[in-house]
């Protein structure tokens, strides 16, 4: 006996397991029941598809069964693939958002940390500046390699202390100046009494 009907199967575009579940009925009838399984589908919404039921008598199925079943067979395998094309791509999304979650946590942990150094190192050159520490304070301003963005701030506190420390005051020219004419007046003393007994000495010769 000659059949087609693994022929028909094999032509029948569906991915998973095709599972055929035959009954005899009553009045020489037969009751086939067709579902399509597929594990490769994660998605729990597959196990709401039901089964196809036909009944029919043996040449009634042999003539209209393929007919019947190859559209609706079809149609619930394209569903359950892109139904997990769709769990796929929803995994990969969730994914992709729990990394992009990750990396502006971090940008934003790490934007702190660098606004705070550069807060307490401007904190610091004030204190410092008030203590009359110009040299210092310079030291304290952040480096502009390091904060590039806010290079014209840095730029113009650093200029403002060097100006302080590196041009002295007029009060502090003229104790340097009367400091220095002391220490003149110290190495080379003069001793005006001394001379004048030494004029007199030769006029008695």
């Amino acid at each position: 006996m000659n059949t087609n009907f693994f022929n028909q199967i094999a032509k029948l575009s569906i991915t998973g397991v095709l599972q055929l579940s035959i009954v005899k009925g009553t009045k020489d009838n037969l009751i086939v029941s067709v579902i399509l399984q597929n594990e490769g589908c994660g998605d729990t919404a597959k196990n709401l598809i039901p089964p196809l039921n036909l009944r029919g008598t043996s040449d009634e199925l042999d003539e209209e069964f393929f007919q019947q079943i190859a559209m609706p067979i079809q149609t619930a395998s394209g569903l359950m693939v892109d139904m997990e094309a769709f769990m796929k791509q929803l995994e990969e999304a969730k994914k992709q958002s729990a990394i992009e979650k990750d990396k502006t946590e971090k940008a934003k942990k790490e934007k702190e940390t660098k606004d705070k150094k550069f807060k307490d190192g401007m904190t610091k050159a004030d204190e410092l500046e008030k203590e009359g520490k110009f040299r210092d304070a310079w030291m304290k301003v952040p480096d502009i390699t390091e904060f590039p963005e806010k290079a014209d701030e840095i730029r113009k506190r650093k200029t403002a202390l060097s100006a302080k420390f590196e041009t002295p005051s007029l009060f502090e020219t003229s104790e340097t100046t009367e400091e220095k004419h002391s220490n003149s007046k110290a190495l080379y003393p003069t001793h005006p009494n001394d001379d004048l007994e030494l004029d007199n000495e030769e006029e008695q010769e």
